[in-house]
């Protein structure tokens, strides 16, 4: 009977789009539009959070009122996980595809999913992220760091990794069944979108990545606000590691690996020998090359070796400040970083 409910659910997916928003109406148009252009022939909703916004998408959203299935709901300011909870608590399906705002889809992405789900079907799933070619150099350059085998080790957008797999909430695919066994995402931000795989795996539910289920992502617009984005997370990953001690890795640390690995390359080639900068040279010269060859432009490709250092020094300081006070000393994270938890 078991293997019959299974079958029937996989059988039977409706799907829900689960977009919060925070004071970026265009940013909703432009994805609105990118939905109204894809290429699966069922019908599908979308459910959009307004989460306390000052500047909402209302008026932007009845532009698609009589083109797509949309839901608009809007609250107080609570963080994008409670408000994804919120809206796959209102939503009508029972399969979710969660979104950030600052999206774009590609035609083909739902015929993609669903394809996967009918041969593959999993609880849980995560998909890679892309630059679109509208998008800026600084776009391009921080989405090649994000992404790069050389810089985090493809782990973003990579189908060696579908083991154990941690999606992440931009891009991210759950079942009904398994939303409602785990309550959903939690109140910490960013991590919410890891800490929910991890409890999902706790639950015996399996996640995985889907090759092809790509999203364009455009992630930060200026160099503060990718730093204060890194930062952020390597604050997060003690946190979680504590929490979760079997997703604790080594190469958690090589970012601030990387920071110790310049300042003494830096330190010995003042004090001894020039040639000691070389290791470090040839890497910059390899991401530059890459990301060059890859962006076809020398420029993103120099601004990817800019955001190579703002990420790795964002969060290997980041991280090594966490993993000594919540690691070592043991704090609460609530009140040693209560910037990171919404209420």
């Amino acid at each position: 009977m078991a293997f019959l409910m299974r079958i029937f659910v996989v059988m039977t997916r409706n799907y829900s789009f689960i977009i919060p928003v925070y004071n970026r109406p265009q940013e909703i148009k432009e994805l609105l539009t990118s939905l109204l252009e894809l290429n699966f022939q069922n019908s599908f909703e979308i459910v959009i959070v307004e989460d306390g916004s000052t500047q909402d998408s209302r008026e932007v959203i009845k532009e698609f009122d009589s083109k797509l299935d949309v839901s608009y709901y809007a609250k107080d300011n609570s963080g994008p996980g409670d408000s994804r909870n919120f809206g796959m608590r209102k939503a009508k399906g029972n399969y979710f595809l969660i979104l950030d705002s600052d999206c774009l889809v590609p035609p083909g992405y739902l015929k993609t999913v669903d394809n996967y789900l009918s041969e593959h079907y999993v609880d849980c799933f995560g998909g890679a992220d892309a630059a679109h070619e509208s998008f800026s150099n600084l776009q391009k350059a921080i989405n090649y760091v994000m992404t790069s085998f050389l810089t985090t080790g493809g782990i973003r957008g990579n189908k060696r990794g579908v083991q154990k797999f941690e999606p992440r909430s931009f891009n991210m695919g759950l079942s009904k069944k398994a939303f409602e066994a785990s309550d959903g995402f939690s109140r910490i931000h960013p991590g919410e979108d890891p800490d929910l795989s991890q409890r999902l795996l706790q639950l015996g539910f399996e996640t995985t990545f889907i090759p092809g289920a790509e999203v364009f992502h455009k992630r930060r617009i200026s160099w503060s606000k990718f730093y204060k984005q890194v930062r952020k997370f390597g604050m997060v990953r003690p946190i979680l590691n504590r929490w979760h001690p079997s997703s604790a890795k080594i190469t958690f640390w090589f970012p601030t690996f990387f920071v110790f690995f310049c300042l003494a390359s830096v330190l010995l080639a003042v004090i001894w020998n020039p040639m000691i900068l070389i290791p470090l040279a040839v890497y910059i010269a390899m991401i530059l090359l890459e990301s060059s060859i890859k962006n076809q432009s020398l420029y993103i490709g120099f601004l990817s070796v800019i955001a190579m250092f703002v990420q790795f020094f964002g969060y290997g300081l980041a991280f090594l400040k966490s993993s000594f006070f919540i690691g070592l000393l043991k704090k609460d994270p609530e009140k040693q970083f209560p910037e990171l938890f919404f209420k």
